[in-house]
């Protein structure tokens, strides 16, 4: 794994072994603020504010789409339970490296982002009052699911290099998951994602992508079924 810069000078990583990037080079920061922030946290909370907030993540990575949501829900009076699941963990070096918490002017926070990278795995870790981190050192295909998640942040390497886990056997698992009117959202706008979202059991709307990117996928589980 080696650090890049993208066109918004945030970092990504990019994988040698899956031959791809962790985070848009068009900008990391502005694709998982566009993607995961915009069209995934703050549509849900749009609409429903629990007072506990359930997270799944597929694929945690750098951290950067965990931290900020962290840092966009500093000032809520909602609790977050966030779960990423990641086979993959990155060295001490890349993630000591990142330069998310200078560029979002939240160097007082680069404490809390280094300790979502160092708190234990598979148990929830206290990162702040209101902020748990679970980390699960798995595979996606046989995790074993003990929550019903209000979001879901879909953030796997692109359907290319995995595509395994683009499959509809894979959304019926997270739809399962997920409590009703729950969103998952994800950068991939491909027709086959959309038509397996779809044969899980997802209402699917393309929505404008991040910069870059013409469209993205943001998929919600029905009221009533």
């Amino acid at each position: 794994m080696k650090l890049i810069i993208t066109s918004d000078g945030s970092h990504s990583v990019f994988s040698e072994k899956f031959n791809a990037d962790y985070h848009s080079k068009h900008g990391a920061i502005q694709e998982s603020q566009h993607v995961f922030i915009k069209s995934g946290l703050q549509y849900f909370l749009q609409n429903s504010q629990p007072e506990t907030l359930r997270i799944f993540e597929m694929g945690f990575g750098t951290g950067l789409n965990a931290f900020l949501t962290f840092l966009e829900m500093q000032n809520s009076n909602v609790n977050i339970e966030y779960t990423a699941v990641e086979q993959y963990p990155l060295t001490e070096e890349v993630y000591t490296s990142l330069n998310y918490a200078e560029l979002l002017v939240a160097e007082n926070h680069k404490f809390d982002f280094l300790k979502m990278h160092e708190c234990e795995w598979n148990i929830f870790c206290t990162i702040s009052s209101k902020f748990a981190l679970r980390k699960m050192n798995a595979q996606l295909q046989t995790l074993n699911h003990d929550q019903q998640y209000h979001l879901v942040f879909f953030d796997a390497f692109a359907h290319s290099a995995q595509p395994e886990l683009w499959e509809a056997e894979i959304f019926s698992q997270l739809f399962n998951t997920m409590e009703a009117g729950g969103v998952l959202v994800t950068y991939s706008a491909k027709g086959q994602v959309r038509r397996n979202l779809q044969a899980a059991g997802f209402e699917v709307e393309r929505i404008q992508g991040p910069p870059g990117k013409r469209e993205m996928l943001r998929a919600i589980k029905p009221l009533s079924l």
